[in-house]
């Protein structure tokens, strides 16, 4: 009876006890872990503010070649809208120069028809003046006139004034008891001007 008790109680200590269960190994295992653990809490600190310089420098890198490619796309973007801005004020000067040589060119051919009814209307008599047909010429007269006035079609100035080679042009000199040396005293034939710009010289008399 004693023998059996005794063979019990070394059964339950051994359940108790696996034999596969090795606690200095565990013990170990855990101070491994433990250790693991010590190291990486207690890496060095300018170790870790040298992978966050790193990883900021890498970072900044990008955003300034960024920026720089920015930059260099506003300063493309700028440079041809300046050119298209060149090219349209080019094009509108061209465009105005070229619309001002037609104009110059139509008054040019006009000049002579006001020049033939300025003669004709100049050798008729006060008499001839009063006939319908005298009148009809001088309403025609004044009618084309006054559209190349609102044309910006002016006559320049020519007797009394000093003689002026950018608008006048000198034929002969003449001795004058009325006016100095260098002052027109006579117009040969009517000098007009379209805008800013000559379309014929005056063709004067300067007084020598």
């Amino acid at each position: 009876m004693v023998v059996e008790e005794k063979e019990l109680d070394e059964q339950i200590v051994e359940d108790a006890n696996p034999q596969d269960t090795d606690p200095d190994k565990d013990v170990t295992a855990a101070e491994e872990d433990n250790t693991e653990k010590k190291q990486d809490s207690e890496e060095p600190d300018d170790k870790k503010e040298k992978k966050k310089s790193f990883l900021g420098k890498d970072k900044k890198e990008k955003a300034n070649k960024l920026q720089e490619k920015i930059d260099e796309l506003e300063d493309k973007v700028k440079r041809q809208m300046a050119e298209f801005d060149n090219f349209r004020k080019r094009s509108e000067k061209e465009k105005s120069a070229m619309f001002e040589t037609g104009a110059k060119s139509v008054v040019e051919k006009i000049l002579p028809v006001v020049d033939n009814f300025e003669r004709g209307l100049a050798v008729l008599s006060e008499e001839e003046m009063k006939q319908p047909f005298a009148e009809g010429m001088n309403m025609v007269y004044k009618q084309l006139i006054a559209e190349l006035e609102k044309l910006e079609v002016k006559p320049i100035e020519a007797v009394g004034c000093e003689f002026n080679p950018e608008l006048h042009n000198a034929v002969m000199q003449v001795e004058s008891e009325e006016y100095s040396s260098g002052i027109i005293a006579q117009e040969l034939q009517k000098g007009y001007t379209y805008r800013d710009s000559v379309v014929r010289h005056s063709m004067v008399a300067v007084v020598q």
